[in-house]
């Protein structure tokens, strides 16, 4: 009988306690010191789960952008997460001697490989680790490196634009959301490998690496606001010894390892040997070059990583941009005969070559620059905050003092949004570029948050901006687009990088201009 008293306490007591703790740290979490009156919505300041609710929709930016402009520079997103939409803050929070370090949100992204993870420049928290690893590799990412392989970028736009003229010959409508990514993924392959990865020559997804590339991205973004889960799931320790396929299925790492050997040999003990010939300027060979003369400063797993590095992440931000370029154009026919105006002139001028470089785009084509700037502010590819913990004594930001531990950041989508910085913010002005006085292009300058700043900025933005500049001269110039349906708006979806769809086009070719001869 006494059992039965006491079990039926237990069971009591258990059945009111839990309950009492999820309300007590719920309690807790909405009134932490020094966050309990920044506003946001009612629900993010008691649980993180109004953060993920809002991730998983996919439309977190546009989320964003309603928020800071109800709530101001400061809005709360989860019981410690902090949105700041103020440019001021970005030296404050990023700056080279802030002190304030990266989240948990990062190492989810990052490849395993012989069973352990492995961090990359991006992934990692160390920020001596990362200056350690970006000493070695920098100058590979420089635009006068890039330049030196130019005529292996000319080789990817020649393919580009005969694959282009065949459908629109045959006035078959073009996937251009999907022929930029080939584009921007062979030109990644050049740079990194010396070779095509046979997306544009194939018209499709090679190996299906774009698909799981988006898988990991989708995983990354929604296990990225609860990082505490990531050792349960895809990051449990466990897991590449109970199932040593595992890195099979990642087709990013299978290829970079198999592009490496292609060109040298991975031993299974990890040593990396030389082999065909050297002296090439793509990534490869002169990582390559500095881990034969000193293994110690670039090690066979940093250069496995660095390359799968830029596999992962080297095409879908470029090939976000191209299209948020050529979207805007076409819904702005008058903004697209301004760029026509000034191709055009610049080719009777004989100004450009073909395919156009990278030189002579910023030299003679500057309302080109101005719209891909413009395009750049008004899709920023990453649609998320740059998370930052705040150090353990806390720091001033936006007037209000922030405790340390806090995680704060800026999303671009806001930032480019500040109707103080950009006026009209919502409209496609690329003029703002040229026609504003320079302490207001010093402004915006400051605020344009694309490729993130401080010393963890974008390291392959010279990639990206390369191509950006190179390849939408030489479409515009080559062929009239219009959207196959343009009625119908385009689609995004934010999975950390904010991709669109829809961009279904018709392509005509234009006549060939002859130079002057004035």
């Amino acid at each position: 009988m006494a059992q039965d008293v006491i079990a039926s306490f237990l069971r009591t007591y258990v059945l009111y306690l839990i309950p009492a703790v999820v309300v007590l740290r719920l309690l807790a979490n909405r009134f932490k010191p020094g966050l309990s009156k920044i506003p946001g919505p009612t629900i993010a300041a008691y649980t993180r789960l109004w953060r993920l609710y809002d991730v998983w929709k996919g439309d977190a930016h546009n989320t964003a952008i309603r928020l800071h402009r109800k709530h101001g520079p400061l809005v709360r997103i989860g019981p410690k997460h902090i949105s700041v939409g103020d440019p001021k803050a970005i030296p404050v929070i990023y700056g080279l001697k802030s002190g304030f370090t990266k989240t948990a949100f990062y190492p989810i992204q990052c490849i395993s490989w012989n069973k352990k993870p492995q961090m990359n420049l991006f992934s990692t928290r160390d920020e001596q680790f990362h200056r350690d690893q970006k000493r070695p590799v920098a100058n590979a990412y420089s635009m006068t490196s890039l330049l030196e392989l130019e005529p292996a970028v000319d080789s990817c736009t020649d393919i580009f634009i005969s694959q282009l003229g065949r459908l629109a010959d045959s006035a078959t409508p073009v996937d251009l959301s999907a022929w930029l990514q080939y584009y921007a993924f062979d030109v990644v392959g050049e740079f990194t490998f010396s070779k095509k990865l046979g997306f544009l020559q194939e018209g499709r997804d090679v190996d299906g690496m774009i698909e799981a590339i988006e898988g990991m991205l989708v995983y990354s973004s929604l296990c990225g606001q609860i990082p505490e889960a990531h050792p349960l799931l895809l990051g449990n320790p466990l897991f590449p010894h109970l199932l040593p396929s595992m890195e099979n299925w990642n087709q990013v790492l299978q290829f970079t390892l198999k592009a490496i050997n292609s060109r040298s040999s991975l031993q299974r003990d990890g040593e990396l040997e030389a082999g065909g010939e050297g002296g090439g300027k793509d990534m490869l060979s002169r990582w390559m070059a500095i881990h034969q003369a000193d293994p110690e400063k670039l090690s066979t797993r940093d250069v496995v990583v660095h390359l799968s590095t830029n596999v992962f992440a080297g095409s879908d931000t470029t090939a976000i941009a191209l299209r948020a370029v050529i979207y805007f154009l076409i819904r702005h026919p008058e903004k697209m005969a301004k760029v026509r105006a000034e191709l055009d002139a610049a080719d009777r001028e004989g100004k450009l070559s073909s395919p156009v470089s990278y030189r002579e785009s910023i030299t003679h084509l500057p309302y080109l620059g101005a719209v891909l700037k413009e395009s750049m502010r008004l899709h920023p590819s990453v649609g998320l905050i740059l998370e930052r913990h705040v150090p353990r004594s806390g720091a001033t930001i936006c007037g209000r003092h922030i405790p340390g531990g806090t995680i704060v950041g800026i999303n671009a989508w806001v930032l480019h949004r500040d109707p103080h910085v950009f006026p009209d913010p919502d409209s496609f002005i690329p003029e703002r570029w040229i026609e504003s006085p320079e302490e207001k292009l010093k402004e915006m300058d400051q605020s344009f948050f694309v490729f993130g700043s401080g010393s963890r900025t974008c390291i392959g933005k010279n990639i990206s901006l390369m191509e950006m500049h190179k390849i939408i001269p030489q479409l515009l110039r080559d062929f009239e687009i219009s959207l196959h349906k343009p009625q119908e708006n385009w689609h995004t979806r934010n999975v950390w990088f904010v991709q669109q769809e829809g961009l279904i086009c018709d392509l005509v070719r234009r006549a060939k201009l002859s130079p002057s001869l004035d």
